[in-house]
């Protein structure tokens, strides 16, 4: 099988969803029992204060068009262990339940429910692994990626981290995920063609080698590419050679054609320093526009060295590896949980328990809201229960999970729920954003709604999910019933 052959990613799922599956088909209480499950994570990536919503479009894709074909069959019938009667429903198996989720893009925080599947209840077993592939990689490099757009104070940030993503999906969906984060671009063509993102890219050291000569291999490219012309100038010596051979062919081919040398990228050395000479030799030689590139193992902490206490050149920062894989840290955490049972005309809650405070998951069905104060900066969330409508038209007590006894109240405040109505009995009935719609909406709310404080690297403000006390009552209750 060629790896370029079509696969139906449906099949992308951990053999537990089966073997449920298979179990509840056979039970006649639970085949058709609806169920709802949370989409939640326990902890923001590298300490920071929130995480970046991302990959529900490929979600959507993916529950839309879930199927198996007649091979999927045969192959779960090798491994020896499902009824035939289940195999025989997989065979017209298409997914009939509604998913509630935030808007992509929408800034999160741990513990609260970012999509919401009610379904039968092997519907909804079936989707878990998918759905938590997506986010978890998706979000985990969306958030890293503005990260490093927040370092770099408003410079360029390319991502040019494909050769070491961990395989071509996660190179392709990880560039979609840094272009909502805020990279401006991506050098890996196939992410370009597929998102519509920016690609940038002229040459590697391979290039200057095969020519050996440093300045012929410039001339060569600025002949072709007289236009988009940027030289890599640490082959074999920034200063002694790459600089003033990128120097010589800007003036020799490209300026008697009217044209600029745009940039020359330094990919290996002390990049700080190397940027501050490269600067004065391009200033001194006329070339003030020329732009600094520079790659090299960089993240959030080395853009902020550079640039904050270093005083380095640089114009535009290709990042490569620690972007892709979100290097520093690299697991995003989401978790899938079932948090209420249908029986007969309400939902029972469920709550899974556990000596660690943070893994004691919030039960039953509910909203979740943004609040913001009188400037319409968001100043916490709030889980309630489904259909409770919190009064804001006067001071409104909630309560802090983690410190119920205080008696707190937002006043002067508005809310709004933040999660629609994306797919209903298995089929989209919200229009999706663009990319780049979504990459605004970050940008947004990072501009417009999210404090500052939120946004520090190191020990940021904790934004704080709170509970209506009727919702913190129902998980208390659920709690001292001691059933466990």
């Amino acid at each position: 099988m060629s790896q370029f052959d079509k696969r139906n990613l449906s099949m992308m799922m951990d053999l537990y969803e089966m073997t449920m599956a298979n179990g509840y088909f056979a039970d006649p209480n639970a085949f058709q029992r609806k169920v709802t499950f949370d989409v939640f994570y326990r902890q923001n990536p590298d300490h920071g204060g929130f995480a970046i919503f991302a990959g529900l479009e490929q979600i959507v894709d993916y529950i839309e068009n879930m199927h198996f074909e007649d091979d999927d069959i045969e192959y779960f019938e090798s491994l020896g262990i499902f009824a035939d009667e289940f195999l025989n429903y997989l065979k017209n198996y298409r997914f009939r339940g509604d998913v509630y989720a935030f808007p992509e893009g929408t800034i999160m925080y741990p513990n609260e429910p970012i999509i919401t599947v009610y379904a039968p209840l092997i519907d909804a077993q079936l989707i878990e692994t998918a759905i938590l592939a997506q986010i978890n990689h998706q979000s985990l490099i969306a958030t890293k990626a503005q990260r490093i757009v927040k370092a770099a104070k408003g410079r360029v940030v390319s991502d040019f981290g494909a050769r070491r993503a961990h395989n071509m999906d996660a190179a392709v969906y990880g560039a979609r995920a840094a272009y909502i984060g805020g990279a401006f671009g991506t050098a890996t063509l196939l992410a370009g063609k597929m998102f519509g993102i920016p690609v940038s890219g002229t040459m590697a050291h391979s290039w200057v080698m095969y020519y050996q000569d440093e300045y012929e291999a410039f001339k060569h490219y600025a002949e072709l590419y007289p236009d988009n012309c940027q030289f890599l100038i640490d082959t074999y010596d920034v200063m002694h050679s790459g600089v003033p051979n990128a120097i010589r062919v800007a003036k020799e081919v490209l300026l008697p054609k009217g044209k600029r040398l745009l940039g020359v990228r330094i990919d290996s050395g002390d990049l700080a320093y190397l940027s501050k000479r490269v600067r004065a030799a391009l200033d001194e030689a006329g070339l003030n526009d020329c732009k600094i590139i520079a790659s090299n193992s960089l993240d959030e902490y080395t853009i902020s060295s550079i640039l904050d206490h270093q005083d380095g050149c640089i114009d535009i920062f290709g990042v490569g590896e620690r972007l892709i894989t979100a290097k520093s840290d690299p697991v995003f955490g989401c978790v899938y949980k079932m948090s209420a049972v249908e029986e007969g005309d309400v939902y029972i809650p469920r709550i899974k328990v556990s000596d660690t405070f943070e893994k004691i998951t919030n039960p039953g069905r509910k909203n979740v809201y943004r609040v913001y104060d009188a400037e319409g900066h968001a100043i916490a969330d709030l889980l309630t229960k489904a259909g409770e409508e919190p009064d804001f038209s006067k001071p409104y007590q909630y309560v802090d999970p983690h410190k119920p006894w205080k008696k707190r109240s937002f006043s002067d405040c508005k809310i709004k729920s933040l999660q629609k109505l994306i797919i209903k009995d298995g089929k989209l009935v919200e229009e999706l954003p663009s990319l780049k719609q979504i990459r605004d909406f970050v940008k947004y709310q990072l501009e417009n709604e999210i404090w500052p404080e939120e946004q520090r690297f190191e020990n940021p403000h904790k934004h704080y999910l709170d509970m209506s006390p009727d919702y913190y009552a129902l998980k208390n209750g659920l709690l001292c019933q001691n059933k466990f």
